[in-house]
């Protein structure tokens, strides 16, 4: 016995949280129904007047047959639908009062029919079509929002407010990868960006992404933490490479904050942070580059890691390429330095949306990559981490998130 289950039509067409599904755009109209009735009568009448001029000897007015098919690439099925039907009723009424063999009436009349119907199946085609794209895509995006912990993110040593825009094109879907977790030496602190797009790349951020959530609680030395993570890509390169797939690198940062006035990075081919501090950006240049995570093997050199400032009331901002590589309509890049020190004297959660808006607007509206950003400061004097969990127990823990409990809650017994 088998039996057929239908999803409601509501399941179909609710969109994910924070996520644009795109699929009520892909069955949307490019033109309105004024414009389109519009060209419709211009251009039905020019064929009637051309129809009229040739004659008998040259009919023009099947010719109509063409506009369901241009019709159907940039309207919606009843547009497409209203326009066959139009087409249809004007070839029957100019045909059949026409002079002519019934046979050779009858055949006209049907191919422009046929031709119509065509016309309308072609566009439900092209709708479903885009619409299983956009189903896709929005199934891509929703696993990385998914994946990726919400911001603003609150540990011991730091908070941690930030941006992540995902490209909601298909064959633009990047790999930018952040983390922030709370371990028994401190915060450990990732933001990576994978060579390519699509979802080979978001498969192989995850890959390090898992691999950094587990070193970052295990390993007590930030190297070692980089290290783990750059098994974990080559693993998963050597994984992919069975199924023809080509291998992937992660340019990343990796930070560890213990709750002093300094900051320990390993800088794997990533870009250098910037240091927001008395009302000025700088860019903090690193001395160890190492190179990319999944490169190891090419670079000669085991990984190192340095200290960099941190003063107790400076902002450490660390970004993905899809800031700096921004571009506007002319081609030229987006000015991040001159800009962010229009913004060095804000609280980071001002900067993060003064730069969202900015980049918005200098772009356009159009970008062509990810853009991840995070903003680094210590705890304010409100915030309450004293009862941030340890790793050592709870699903929380283990994954090495921290559990942040309300100044109002009562603590546990």
């Amino acid at each position: 016995m088998v039996l057929g289950l239908r999803r409601p039509s509501a399941a179909r067409t609710t969109p994910l949280p924070g996520v644009d599904t795109g699929e009520e755009s892909a069955g949307a109209s490019r033109i309105g129904n004024v414009a389109l009735a519009l060209w419709l009568f211009l251009l039905t009448a020019a064929f009637v007047l051309l129809d009229a001029f040739t004659g008998d000897d040259l009919p023009v007015i099947p010719l109509l047959v063409v506009l369901p098919a241009l019709t159907s690439v940039f309207c919606s099925v009843r547009q497409t639908t209203a326009v066959a039907a139009w087409v249809t009723a004007v070839v029957v009424a100019t045909r059949i009062p026409a002079a002519g063999a019934f046979w050779d009436v009858l055949f006209l009349i049907g191919f422009t029919a046929l031709a119509s119907s065509l016309g309308v199946v072609a566009c439900a085609a092209r709708i479903r079509h885009a619409t299983e794209v956009a189903r896709l895509r929005t199934a891509a995006v929703a696993l990385q929002r998914q994946i990726l912990r919400p911001l603003p993110v609150l540990t011991r040593q730091i908070c941690a407010h930030g941006l992540y825009e995902p490209i909601e094109e298909d064959r633009f879907v990047g790999g930018d990868v952040y983390e922030v977790v709370q371990s028994p030496y401190g915060t450990r602190v990732i933001i990576g960006d994978v060579q390519g797009k699509g979802l080979p790349a978001i498969g192989a951020g995850f890959a390090a992404l898992g691999a950094f959530r587990e070193a970052a609680v295990r390993e007590s030395d930030i190297v070692a933490v980089a290290d783990s993570v750059e098994d974990a890509v080559v693993r998963h390169n050597a994984f992919t490479a069975e199924a023809g797939e080509a291998e992937r690198f992660v340019t990343a940062l990796v930070l560890g904050f213990d709750g002093s006035d300094r900051v320990r990075v390993v800088n794997c081919g990533h870009l250098w942070p910037r240091l927001l501090h008395d009302g000025a950006a700088s860019v903090v240049t690193l001395n160890r580059t190492s190179v990319p995570l999944g490169m190891a093997e090419l670079g000669g050199e085991a990984r190192a890691a340095e200290w960099i400032d941190f003063p107790p009331d400076a902002a450490l901002l660390v970004c993905t390429d899809g800031v700096t590589e921004a571009r506007d309509a002319t081609g030229e890049f987006y000015p991040f330095d001159a800009r962010l020190g229009r913004w060095a004297d804000r609280d980071p959660d001002q900067v993060v949306e003064a730069l969202r808006a900015d980049l918005q607007n200098f772009a356009g509206g159009v970008r062509r990559d990810d853009v991840a950003v995070l903003v680094l400061t210590r705890p304010s004097d409100g915030a309450d981490v004293s009862d941030v969990s340890e790793p050592s127990g709870g699903d929380a823990a283990e994954r090495g998130r921290p559990v942040i409990v309300p100044r109002d809650r009562p603590p546990r017994g």
